[in-house]
């Protein structure tokens, strides 16, 4: 780990943590997780929508069962003493519950629950093609849905799926993936949430395309409406994504990322495009306490 990482587990801040390699959820996928991105701002470092993450992580665990024997309250304290303690002006943190429990077998009654939060220093995702744009290839892999696993919880084990679909579009030369739903329709990325501009239109997937509910997702249509963009949420065809206007992801890690090839073909002109462009500097300005309409958003350490 970095030796700017700071960790707090079942209670205890420290450097390191250790688990048997055999615990239940490295061998079965049965953790949950989030990631919460604090930023360096004018007024100190702000961790961006803490409340909301932590309720979707708690939601999570409630879908799996999961007893963390923490509260909201709880873990929004822990979170904000991990980023102090780690003197970082900006990280990327990660809370982690699991079953630290090295038995084999595929049940999980009576085994102990632990939570652990890491902050680690990260930069941008996507690279240079946060700014430039990334080249995405549809994947041939489809989407998981709530026959099959719960897309709206962010399990361990949900995001095999990504890893297949993201490994599939980089061994074909793209950089990322978008997976359709089981219905056929536009899903998401691996780790982010699509979205297009059809007519000056912002379109995105919704809820019933199986995805995840991303609060970035969420982020990106308020302030759009904000601007006074007319946002869709409904199904889209795989068609629509080759001859729409512009393109992006967005998500926590993602942040909002142009997407400026689909399949070998130009999205637009090739290049990020004005809506995109504008909707980028806003979601900066609003994470970094820039923009006064959404700083309620903002827990300043």
């Amino acid at each position: 780990m970095s030796q700017k990482t700071a960790i707090w587990m079942d209670g205890k801040f420290s450097e390191s943590a250790d688990v048997p390699v055999l615990t239940h959820s490295l061998q079965y996928g049965s953790g949950v997780f989030e990631g919460i991105r604090a930023y360096s701002s004018k007024d100190g470092v702000s961790i961006f929508r803490l409340s909301d993450h932590i309720k979707r992580f708690l939601n999570s665990a409630k879908i799996y069962s999961m007893e963390l024997g923490y509260g909201q309250k709880d873990l929004e304290e822990v979170v904000k003493s991990l980023v102090k303690r780690s003197g970082l002006a900006s990280c990327y943190i990660r809370p982690f519950a699991f079953y630290n429990d090295h038995n084999i077998g595929l049940s999980t009654e009576g085994k102990k629950v632990s939570v652990f939060i890491a902050a680690v220093p990260f930069g941008a995702y996507f690279g240079a093609g946060k700014e430039k744009g990334i080249s995405c290839k549809i994947s041939s892999w489809h989407r998981i849905n709530s026959m099959i696993l719960p897309p709206e919880a962010k399990g361990s084990g949900n995001y095999a799926n990504s890893v297949l679909a993201s490994s599939e579009a980089k061994a074909s030369g793209a950089e990322e993936a978008i997976l359709m739903s089981g219905n056929g329709y536009v899903a998401e990325g691996p780790g982010e949430n699509i979205f297009i501009v059809k007519d000056g239109k912002l379109l995105t997937p919704s809820k019933d395309a199986d995805i995840l509910l991303g609060i970035t997702r969420d982020t990106i249509i308020k302030i759009a409406e904000n601007s006074g963009i007319v946002v869709h949420e409904r199904n889209i065809h795989r068609e629509e994504l080759y001859t729409c206007e512009e393109a992006f992801f967005c998500g926590t890690a993602a942040e909002l990322t142009p997407i400026v090839r689909i399949d070998s073909r130009k999205v637009g002109n090739g290049r990020p495009g004005p809506i995109t462009k504008m909707l980028s500097e806003k979601y900066s300005a609003v994470v970094t306490g820039n923009d006064a309409e959404f700083k309620g958003w903002l827990y300043y350490i």
